[in-house]
């Protein structure tokens, strides 16, 4: 039964009263310094709206809206404006940067201000439906909308906060009705530090794999600011997880190394008073702690380091952080039981998903072991393996535990807390940290809960990434490929420009936050079929050079 929004609320209030937030620890200045002097400058381009257009109601449509045009965009700086009216301008793509026009009376001087209303949509539903009221549990604040007085007309006005969208929706709530206002060399001014155009992939490849490919570009384009934000909708902040899958795309597309390079001293240099690195941190009015610790997250940074030195050979980096990796590691380790098994507790956030419900014991025991497994491959780069010896024995009694206690050979199936819940992030966790005991086991583990109508199901483009990244692991190339065309191509179908923070093929209109209009249409986690087809080889057809 999907959940109300009240619910969701009060989950999240009662999931978050259990938590122990540390304070930070000391910033590590000389991290801090490095990270600084690797910020990328943002290149801007100019982008004027291709039409004029209006939203038309369709309950068929995943998003419940399509937009149909009523004029080229040229038309707009022909048309006036009177107090009351609005128009919606379609730039034609998805965008993070700035909007800017010229107000100019028509009909008589100006003798009053005007006043706006300015809705940014990602998506037609953004602009087609009103935001409030708002159901949401995070701020009404990050609701994409700015009221603006505009004086001394005319004028050239450009918006001062930038924001995500492709549809502007202008409303003159306030005006003289002696003349009416238009608008002319209304601009977006998209920003990005990406300063490479990928080429796109061969003509060889299916043209919906071409499609997705090229979508998850645009995706970690827009998300490529001055660091690699989690969504340049909302949060706009730096997170561990969604790091590591833009690290991996970038490392077959844009290239933004020294980006990843960045964000990883960031966190490095704000750490919490345990040594945990943050969950996310914030870069602005300067770096802070972001006091959001995530256990699952907290792992990855020392996966993501281990992958960044592998792309780019940059062993100096690997060694100066390899004490924060080892930290993470260690810290994790200490929240086994004797078994060697990790449980839940809920003093701090496992994120893993924001499917509702979900037990992330599981899922975590197996993103620990994973990470332990990467530690020890870049112990053998930095020529430290002997500091981590004790490693490999752990991976073993971690992976005994979980087939000793998780498995369950009946449903051929891992569960996951004291309820035994049957999750299919559960699967690919534990897939992916290589604990089942053959091919086999783990190909029918995954089948059998992504068959199971009561197994629950991910949310995320984030959550379907290790999914389909655990196929590959134990040999399951073609449904890997068929799970991306029908989650991310799905996406596609409903018109998706960027690919989406949060999605349910049986529930497109689904929220974490109990409010779709809180949901971000273009976020960091989903760009990563990029590097499935890329760097993995998914859907590469017969012939085509690696």
């Amino acid at each position: 039964m999907k959940p109300s929004p009240e619910q969701i609320a009060q989950a999240n209030a009662a999931e978050e009263a259990r938590r122990i937030n540390l304070p930070a620890g000391a910033p590590v200045a000389a991290f801090l310094r490095t990270a600084q002097a690797l910020t990328p400058v943002l290149n801007e381009r100019e982008i004027m709206p291709v039409a004029l257009v209006e939203p038309e109601a369709r309950p068929d449509l995943p998003l419940r809206h399509a937009m149909r045009p009523v004029d080229d965009g040229a038309g707009l700086a022909r048309r006036d404006w009177p107090e009351g009216a609005a128009f919606i301008a379609d730039f034609g793509e998805h965008l993070t940067g700035y909007l800017s026009f010229r107000a100019v009376p028509v009909n008589s001087v100006a003798d009053s201000p005007i006043r706006l209303r300015l809705t940014f949509g990602e998506v037609p539903t953004d602009v087609a439906e009103p935001l409030y009221p708002y159901s949401g549990w995070i701020s009404a604040a990050w609701l994409p909308e700015e009221i603006v007085t505009v004086d001394d007309l005319p004028a050239v006005f450009r918006v001062a906060r930038r924001h995500a969208f492709r549809y502007v929706k202008v409303e003159v709530l306030a005006a003289s009705r002696r003349f009416g206002v238009r608008f002319e060399a209304m601009t977006a001014h998209a920003v990005t530090s990406a300063r490479t155009e990928p080429s796109p992939l061969p003509d060889a490849y299916p043209e919906w794999i071409r499609r997705v490919d090229l979508v998850a570009q645009r995706t970690l384009r827009d998300c490529l600011q001055t660091a690699f934000e989690d969504g340049p909708r909302r949060d706009r902040r730096l997170w561990v997880g969604d790091l590591r899958l833009q690290a991996l795309a970038s490392y077959v597309t844009l290239r933004a190394d020294d980006v990843v390079k960045r964000c990883l001293y960031l966190f490095a240099g704000l750490p919490r008073s345990d040594g945990l690195v943050n969950g996310c941190v914030y870069e602005r009015p300067e770096p802070t702690y972001g006091d959001t610790t995530t256990l699952d997250y907290a792992a990855l940074f020392c996966v993501t380091l281990q992958e960044y030195v592998a792309a780019t050979g940059d062993l100096a980096c690997g060694r100066e952080l390899w004490p924060v990796a080892r930290r993470q590691v260690d810290c994790l380790l200490a929240r086994l039981d004797d078994t060697l098994l990790f449980h839940d507790s809920g003093e701090t956030w496992c994120f893993i998903d924001w499917a509702f419900g979900l037990d992330k014991s599981a899922a975590t025991h197996g993103v620990i072991v994973f990470t332990l497994r990467r530690m020890l491959a870049l112990a053998d780069v930095l020529d430290c393996a002997e500091e981590v010896a004790h490693y490999g024995p752990l991976v073993d009694g971690m992976s005994a535990a979980a087939r000793a206690q998780l498995f369950d050979a009946s449903r051929g199936v891992y569960t996951s807390g004291p309820e035994q819940q049957v999750s299919c992030a559960a699967q690919a966790w534990i897939v992916l940290a290589g604990i089942p005991e053959s091919r086999d086991i783990a190909q029918a583990a995954l089948r059998n809960a992504l068959a199971d109508p009561a197994a629950l199901r991910p949310i995320t483009p984030y959550a379907y990434h290790y999914i389909a990244e655990a196929m590959l692991a134990c040999g399951m190339d073609g449904e890997a490929l068929e799970l991306v065309r029908s989650y991310w191509g799905a996406m596609l179908d409903a018109g998706a420009d960027t690919f989406w923070e949060a999605f349910d093929p049986a529930d497109p209109l689904a929220s974490p936050y109990g409010d779709i209009h809180a949901n971000s249409y273009c976020h960091a986690w989903s760009c990563s079929p990029a590097w499935l087809f890329r760097a993995r080889g998914l859907g590469r057809p017969a012939g085509e050079a690696a």
